[in-house]
């Protein structure tokens, strides 16, 4: 394994300046070990109904964390009104809601190009009585699908089923299921405004799992062949109905600057973490829940909707693209983390594939930090929020390598905070050799009880 040397005082960092390491691993280490919980960054006793607020409970997402921190780090961190903020892996936009929502510039990023659908969508205000009276057409073309007795109209509407992907959509879905939902997504692509049609379809996505005979309470992919079948239509209009009152609410809540030139305040991009279309020096402030090391999982995680709404031509080199995934491997690329590269040793005694999976999944780590670094201000922060995990027995100490990385990429390690996290949406297990979301009953680890939020300041 090829290792950067790490152990000098004073570090060459991307960008070509020098700068002193200020915590060693093994200081960085101490520091953890004996960090205590924060409770104020744990929000405990908010409700569902606090959580989901606004557009937030637009759309299931896995291991989205809530808009109350966001707001918290946004409190301590942006003390002036005019600000911009970025999200380098955006998911399904907490950040960059929150963000417009006080009148604030927001950018992000993400490979996944449903996580950017439901992003846009959700940090898109549309006025209320337009977008009701949208609905309650939409809703009128599709009532058909409601009634016993099948209308005569309704086979005229021909299915918009995605033929490419028609093995794994059968594979998901009987065949009644299949013909309404694709009928539910001919009416919807009929819309001619494209901020509704998006609107219309984010909440179809929404509904695919239920619609599908992936096991309810599974994470993983898994078939329920025993699964109580739902009316798509009924589910599709409980959803929308519930995003009708979610807009109406944040619609009230943006600032009329930002509803009337939103192109100026919002810039979110399908795209690469470690390249985002972000001028040097703009962003006052970062906020983001950073993937894992078996993050390509989030591919397969949505892979309902990518392939109802024909998001990827292929879905194994559409996986290759996310950061942590297995397919990726580097030869002549060095980790700069003495931390990474202990935990790469010993992961290389047990499995040379997964070792080589970690040390690629921290260099791309890397070059997100040093991305980070490029783009904000001096005085500018990054919040990176990340929990550990373990494969194969071996803990893998996330936040410590963060910590140690970011100073490599120029940052001053500002500030750890240690936090349960209650309200996080994602399962509280993971395999202990895949390190993979699993069911409960089945996984013999806990994923991430606490998690830390590592804080860089640029100097």
């Amino acid at each position: 394994m090829k290792r950067g040397n790490v152990e000098t005082i004073m570090k060459i960092a991307t960008n070509g300046t020098m700068f002193k390491t200020t915590k060693s691993p093994e200081e960085i280490i101490n520091l953890f070990n004996t960090k205590e919980i924060d409770n104020d960054w744990s929000f405990v006793g908010y409700k569902l109904s606090d959580t989901g607020k606004w557009t937030h409970n637009y759309h299931r997402y896995p291991a989205k964390f809530i808009p109350q921190l966001v707001e918290k780090l946004i409190d301590e961190y942006v003390p002036h009104k005019e600000a911009y903020v970025n999200d380098p892996f955006m998911g399904c936009g907490t950040t960059v809601v929150t963000s417009i929502s006080r009148g604030f510039k927001a950018s992000g990023t993400d490979i996944n190009k449903i996580a950017y659908l439901i992003t846009k969508v959700k940090s898109t205000p549309i006025e209320p009585l337009y977008l009701n009276k949208k609905i309650d057409q939409l809703l009128s073309k599709l009532k058909f699908l409601n009634e016993t007795q099948i209308a005569l109209f309704n086979d005229k509407i021909e299915p918009l089923i995605p033929e490419k992907h028609i093995d794994r959509i059968n594979y998901w879905f009987s065949e009644k299921t299949k013909n309404d939902l694709g009928k539910i997504l001919r009416v919807i692509y009929n819309e001619e405004d494209e901020i509704v049609r998006d609107f219309f379809l984010v909440a179809f996505s929404h509904i695919l799992k239920n619609c599908s005979l992936w096991l309810q309470d599974s994470t993983k992919p898994t078939r329920d062949l025993k699964k109580n079948s739902v009316n798509p239509y009924e589910v599709f209009q409980k959803h929308l109905k519930k995003m009708q009152s979610g807009n109406d609410v944040f619609y009230n809540v943006v600032p009329t600057k930002v509803k009337e030139n939103l192109h100026e305040y919002l810039n979110i991009k399908v795209g690469d973490a470690r390249s985002q279309s972000v001028s040097d020096n703009s962003v006052d402030l970062i906020v983001t829940s950073s993937p894992y090391v078996t993050s390509y999982e989030y591919a397969d995680l949505h892979q309902l909707s990518t392939i109802w709404l024909d998001l990827a031509d292929n879905l194994t080199e559409y996986k290759k693209q996310f950061i942590g995934t297995s397919y990726k491997k580097y030869e002549n690329k060095r980790l700069r983390s003495s931390i990474a590269m202990d935990v790469v040793d010993k992961m290389f005694k047990k499995s040379k594939k997964m070792a080589k999976e970690i040390e690629a999944f921290f260099i791309d780590m890397e070059e997100v930090f040093d991305e980070s670094f490029r783009i904000l201000k001096h005085g500018g922060r990054c919040c990176y929020v990340i929990g550990n995990t373990k494969l194969r027995g071996i803990e893998i100490p996330n936040a410590e390598i963060f910590a140690e990385s970011l100073q490599y990429s120029g940052f001053k390690l500002d500030r750890i905070i240690k936090r349960e996290i209650p309200s996080k949406i994602l399962p509280q297990k993971r395999d202990e050799k895949t390190g993979r979301f699993a069911s409960n009953n089945e996984a013999d680890v806990e994923a991430y009880p606490i998690e830390y939020i590592i804080i860089g300041l640029t100097e």
